[in-house]
């Protein structure tokens, strides 16, 4: 815990319970992999004693040290919790995976929070990612703020940094955002870069300084003062703009000196309105001391800048089935409304969700409805089932602190949540309610997998089936036409954690293969056949003739089968058996395991016995007529194509072009974005595609994204069918 004075004490075993919502905040800290956010989080957890100075908490783990696979790859690829106590609230800090595959983890942390501070690195500049970002928070109005790490760094700049933010978060008004804190620098280094040893705090104009080693307030001195002067003024303006103040304002503009406090309220009033986005300083690795650079004036901006839950407006809620009912307020004793953010699979107490409560009071061993509707594309069935939540806890890394409840606007980890998945909605049993679940990136590499010994196969299936209910990112695909079991990842990242997961967490080990499209085949032109079904050896024979005409018909036309039998050639009871073999032997492929479409097969004219002819005679002579006509024909060799939608920043749109070229792919039209981007739409064969969320993302230094959506089969270049019939044997 602490204050604002900076008094640090021992953080307690058991989690103080918030009983009103007034007293929490909740703050998703985002951003690039890289740019500090998870060491921030330890920082912060420090600075309010929660952590201890050697930065762990009593069972001796630390803030990013609860996942092995985190462990192994040394960046966060998961969303997690780190509760904190400062000034009498709670602040919950939800750490967000910085990397472009694990998107879904970072829409949770922000489904679950009531703003967000952008931590970015002042050695690496704002990225694609970065801008789009911050553009969709703008778009549903989460208050931000900013806070740029590695000042120390030899590349970093903080002016330039600074007039970056303003023209990547600014817009069209870059007076939203402003630093509240000058950094204060001593002698540079060995490297010649000076390192940060203070801050100048424009709006009440007090200095805090480091350079002694440890956190004092003092006045600003006299080189000090003109440097502040300019930039103190500008912060005013724009505070007082933003928050709209007409007296303030009036106040300023006739040369009255302006309190800091009223200059503060208005601040926080701004930053509450997400109308103005303040930059704040950090370096929590700089200064050995608890409180280091920057992390108390952090604390303090959520504390008093940010939104409590109660003002935040609720997503919408509607019965199971469908009808709209009154949002719900965020209440501690209204009705039942939480959300299951994330899941994980814990070896000793099974699925522990963590949940945000959004309307009433969760509490340990109470009966609750779960809900989970709307993912049944992604292989979610839609749900409805009574269960009863087993003990709630508080999360710090894998130290877990008893919690008795969650009111509305709390954050709990919820054990023997038996049936939920990610996404769900927790209600009371009488009156089930149904919130939507928030936008997810669409999985678009596709990872082939099949279980890699005789041990593994009982539990394939079901290691699955858990694993996609934790992580809705991913989708698994039964493929009937290749026979494949696929599993639609995000990208590389994503995927290697996902088999690192099936193998660690539910024993089951899976080999990884080529993905196949399925290939099918059409007649290269007009032909006839005949097919003869002729056996005589003692007793009971067959006999059956077919003649047979054969055309090729539009894409997507599927097989025809046309009547044209005159003078009872073909007995009626026989012409059904004709269809069925042609159709049998269509789907099942003239060569190879391709099947046969878009064509349309006459039956002309026949021969039969009036003892050996027979219903699976003329399935054969049938079949027999087909293939022959096709050699007579040629085959020609289809392959399935997708509409690609690709969204990409400006200058980067003519290497996507050129890179859709490549690929085979017809550009069909481009259309102008805002925030500086470009749609592109396309058709390209679906076998260019596997790899290319991941290329795209290269390409486009990864301010692309794109859809897919398979819109039909057409033939392949004569060619590159030879190439592709070749190497499939």
């Amino acid at each position: 815990m602490g204050d604002r004075n900076g008094t640090v004490t021992q953080a307690p075993d058991r989690v103080r319970e918030v009983a009103d919502p007034e007293g929490l905040r909740n703050v998703a800290l985002v951003g690039p992999s890289g740019s500090g956010k998870t060491t921030l989080a330890e920082a912060l957890a420090r600075a309010s004693g929660a952590l201890s100075r050697s930065g762990r908490v009593e069972d001796g783990t630390t803030v990013s040290d609860h996942d092995e696979i985190e462990q192994r790859q040394g960046r966060s690829v998961q969303l997690s919790v780190v509760p904190l106590d400062w000034d009498g609230l709670r602040i919950n800090l939800l750490d967000t995976p910085g990397h472009a595959d694990f998107l879904g983890e970072l829409r949770a942390g922000l489904r679950a929070a009531d703003a967000a501070l952008f931590v970015i690195s002042a050695a690496d500049g704002v990225d694609a990612g970065t801008r789009a970002l911050w553009r969709e928070c703008a778009a549903v109005g989460t208050p931000r703020a900013i806070v740029l790490t590695h000042l120390d760094a030899v590349r970093a700049d903080f002016d330039e940094m600074v007039a970056l933010c303003r023209d990547a978060f600014g817009g069209a008004d870059p007076d939203a955002v402003l630093p509240l804190h000058l950094p204060i620098t001593g002698e540079p280094g060995a490297d010649g870069h000076p390192p940060v040893t203070g801050l100048a705090a424009l709006l009440t104009g007090q200095v805090v300084d480091y350079s002694a080693g440890r956190r004092e307030v003092r006045p600003p001195q006299d080189g000090e003062v003109a440097r502040l002067a300019g930039a103190r003024e500008r912060l005013i303006e724009g505070v007082i703009a933003e928050s709209e103040d007409e007296a303030l304002m009036d106040r300023y503009a006739a040369g009255a000196e302006v309190d800091a406090p009223l200059l503060v309220t208005d601040l926080e009033k701004a930053v509450a309105r997400a109308v103005f986005h303040p930059v704040l300083v950090a370096a929590p690795a700089a200064v050995d001391v608890e409180q280091a650079l920057g992390t108390v004036e952090v604390l303090e901006l959520v504390a008093r800048g940010f939104p409590t839950p109660r003002e935040r407006a609720l997503p919408p809620v509607t019965t199971t089935d469908g009808e709209p009912r009154a949002e719900p307020a965020c209440d501690p004793s209204g009705p039942l409304v939480a959300e299951v953010v994330r899941l994980a699979s814990d070896p000793y107490v099974g699925r522990v969700a963590l949940v945000r409560v959004f309307s009433g009071t969760l509490r340990p061993d109470t009966p609750v409805h779960v809900c989970g509707h709307g993912l049944a594309d992604r292989g979610h069935e839609d749900h409805d089932l009574d269960v009863r939540v087993g003990a709630l806890t508080s999360p710090f890394g894998r130290h877990q602190r008893p919690l008795g409840q969650a009111v509305a606007g709390d954050l709990a980890c919820v054990a023997r949540l038996t049936g939920a998945e990610t996404g769900d909605t927790l209600s009371d049993r009488a009156d089930p309610l149904l919130m939507p679940a928030w936008e997810l990136p669409d999985p678009l590499l596709p990872v082939p997998v099949r279980a890699h010994g005789k041990a593994d196969e009982d539990r394939f299936s079901q290691g699955l089936a858990k694993l996609a209910a934790e992580d809705p990112t991913l989708r698994v695909e039964q493929n009937p036409a290749t026979g494949q079991v696929v599993l639609w990842c995000l990208g590389e990242a994503h995927r290697d954690v996902a088999l690192e997961r099936l193998r660690g967490r539910f024993g089951v080990r899976v080999d990884t293969e080529e993905h196949r499209v399925e290939l099918r085949e059409t007649f290269a032109g007009p032909a006839a056949g005949r097919g003869r079904h002729v056996k005589q050896s003692g007793g009971h024979g067959q006999y059956a003739v077919c003649e047979i005409t054969v055309e090729p018909l539009p894409v997507g036309s599927g097989i025809e089968f046309v009547d044209e039998v005159v003078g009872g050639a073909v007995p009626r009871q026989f012409i059904p058996s004709v269809e069925k073999g042609v159709r049998a032997r269509a789907a099942a492929g003239l060569r190879g395991e391709r099947p046969l479409v878009d064509v349309r097969v006459t039956l002309k004219d026949g021969k039969a016995h009036s003892v050996d002819s027979s219903d699976a005679a003329f399935q054969t002579a049938g079949a027999l007529a087909l293939r022959e006509a096709a050699q007579e024909a040629g085959l020609r060799l289809l392959e399935p194509a997708a509409e690609v939608g690709v969204t990409v920043a400006d200058e980067y749109v003519g290497a996507v072009l050129s890179d859709l070229s490549a690929r085979r792919g017809r550009v069909l039209g481009t259309e102008q974005q805002e925030g500086g981007s470009t749609w592109v739409r396309a058709e390209v064969p679906e076998r260019e595609l596997g790899r290319y969320a991941v290329e795209l993302r290269s390409l486009a230094h990864g301010s692309g994204a794109f859809t897919r959506r398979h819109l039909r089969h057409e033939p392949v270049p004569q060619q590159l069918a030879a190439r592709m019939l070749e190497a499939a044997g």
